[in-house]
């Protein structure tokens, strides 16, 4: 579609400079996308867990309140979690950034229109579930502008970037669960066993 912007330039401009930055990502092609933009060990793919994204950066940016998390996931994924908008809304943790990439379809089962192409607006829903910061990209100024908020402790901040529905090849991180749990752990500097 023209006029939005193409996923994998929009998500390496995100974890550009990215520094202590904590990555979750959603289920599929943000987490192809993450990958693409360069494997790290502070990136903790989701596989399978559909609508759990938000929840599972909420859990780590309580346990980690000095670090800065990002949330990285479409708009499929976010719409079945919407309750976990409500969720971080009501605890406000200040060092979470939830960005939703979104084409307004669900991509992984066969680019049916999503309810954000149906009229839904993720933005709004953000803002009213108590989001203190919310953002609409659609260009790369607003991308770049964008950008220090994920480091910013003063969130949560919520960030929807419109996105081309143009095809992209699969970027596959690794995907055994046990391997991405414990590297996560390890750059953490918790305990592995």
């Amino acid at each position: 579609m023209a006029g939005l912007l193409d996923r994998r330039d929009a998500v390496k401009t995100i974890l550009a400079d990215r520094g202590d930055l904590l990555v979750v990502t959603g289920l599929g092609s943000s987490s192809y996308d993450v990958f693409d933009a360069g494997d790290h060990d502070a990136n903790f793919y989701l596989w399978g867990a559909m609508g759990g994204a938000a929840m599972v950066g909420l859990g780590l940016a309580l346990a980690q309140p000095r670090r800065p998390v990002a949330i990285i996931t479409g708009d499929g994924e976010q719409l079945m979690g919407l309750g976990g908008l409500a969720t971080i809304g009501a605890k406000k943790p200040k060092n979470l950034s939830i960005v939703v990439l979104d084409n307004a379809h669900f991509g992984e089962t066969g680019m049916q229109r999503s309810h954000s192409g149906l009229g839904a607006r993720l933005e709004l829903i953000a803002s009213g579930a108590g989001f203190p910061s919310v953002t609409e990209i659609n260009d790369r100024a607003a991308l770049d502008a964008f950008r220090p908020k994920l480091h910013d402790l003063n969130g949560p901040h919520f960030a929807r970037i419109g996105i081309s529905t143009n095809h992209v090849d699969r970027a596959l991180p690794p995907r055994d669960g046990v391997f991405l749990k414990n590297r996560f752990r390890q750059h953490l500097g918790l305990p592995v066993n």
